[in-house]
């Protein structure tokens, strides 16, 4: 019996948030193989036992003509369970088509509005027969990789991971404050920092970086995913935007700061290793896409009193 899930989601933290679940099928069902639309999951879940394969999905799912090629895609698999983590008509069709004969998936037509953490936790109680479905797991990366990045830098000093990139403009905190953050925490305490953004965002780590008063920290930016995760799981503390670094850090129990201007909570309302810092004068309850605060409404001294409330 083979179980297939499939994640309609491009960026990597949007599938890692679904990680609970694919473990909690593979512990009854056995290792599955994910179907994703992010390049990067593979390399993100290269240590996790409970995960067969991963396969990155780059055509055949735009367009309603291409059902068919769908099907015989997911054929290939041999499928006895197929779950669809998205409300697709299409999808759910292909995998008909396909033969399988249990498929589940979200309510079709309920994209807006849509919690992910919710309804991925329903659909997983529903296909295992159980209820209250943990939305908490570990993530899984070798344990000597982690103690081959604390004896290359053989420092005792607290670790933040600072998440300073993320997936557009409106979701980011903003080069001045991560500067002012890290000189001033510079000033009273033993500090190291990872610098997290994607190589697209260099520009945001050179302003950072020309512009720091201590040289006291290390860019991630030019590592792979599969290289860059142990400095993350190495860490005693992720700060920063929304992105898939948080969602790492806060799987593998470390306590994660995380700045909500344009993305809903749902992203981040899963696991207990999260802090949400939200903008002056908002409720975390009306942030969503396309909210567009303004992120000096989160003050540099609030995070740091976060920061060594968390420490200490």
């Amino acid at each position: 019996m083979t179980t297939g899930v499939y994640l309609s989601y491009v960026g990597l933290g949007a599938n890692l948030l679904h990680l609970s679940y694919c473990h909690q099928i593979a512990k009854k069902h056995g290792p599955i193989t994910v179907i994703t639309l992010c390049k990067n999951l593979e390399e993100a879940l290269a240590d996790d036992p409970l995960i067969k394969e991963v396969f990155y999905l780059d055509k055949y799912h735009k367009k309603l003509l291409d059902i068919f090629k769908l099907s015989k895609f997911i054929k290939s698999f041999n499928f006895t369970n197929f779950l669809i983590f998205y409300p697709s008509l299409r999808i759910y069709l292909a995998a008909k088509l396909a033969g399988i004969k249990k498929v589940k998936s979200y309510k079709y037509f309920k994209k807006k509005n849509l919690h992910l953490v919710k309804a991925a936790q329903s659909l997983t109680e529903n296909f295992l027969d159980i209820k209250n479905c943990d939305t908490e797991t570990r993530f899984f990366v070798k344990k000597e990789k982690i103690e081959n990045i604390k004896k290359e830098l053989n420092d005792s000093s607290f670790k933040i991971v600072l998440g300073v990139g993320s997936s557009g403009p409106t979701t980011k905190w903003g080069s001045k404050n991560f500067i002012n953050l890290i000189n001033k925490l510079n000033e009273d305490s033993d500090y190291f920092f990872f610098i997290l953004c994607g190589p697209n965002e260099k520009n945001i780590e050179k302003e950072i970086i020309e512009n720091l008063n201590k040289n006291n920290f290390i860019t991630l930016s030019d590592k792979k995913i599969k290289d860059l995760i142990p400095y993350l799981c190495a860490s005693n503390m992720y700060v920063g935007n929304d992105s898939f670094g948080s969602h790492i850090t806060s799987q593998s129990g470390i306590k994660s700061i995380v700045f909500l201007l344009d993305a809903p909570r749902a992203y981040t309302d899963y696991s207990k290793n999260y802090y949400r810092v939200i903008p002056k004068g908002y409720n975390i309850n009306e942030i969503t896409h396309g909210t567009n605060a303004n992120p000096n409404l989160i003050e540099v001294d609030s995070v740091i009193k976060k920061i060594k409330e968390f420490k200490n």
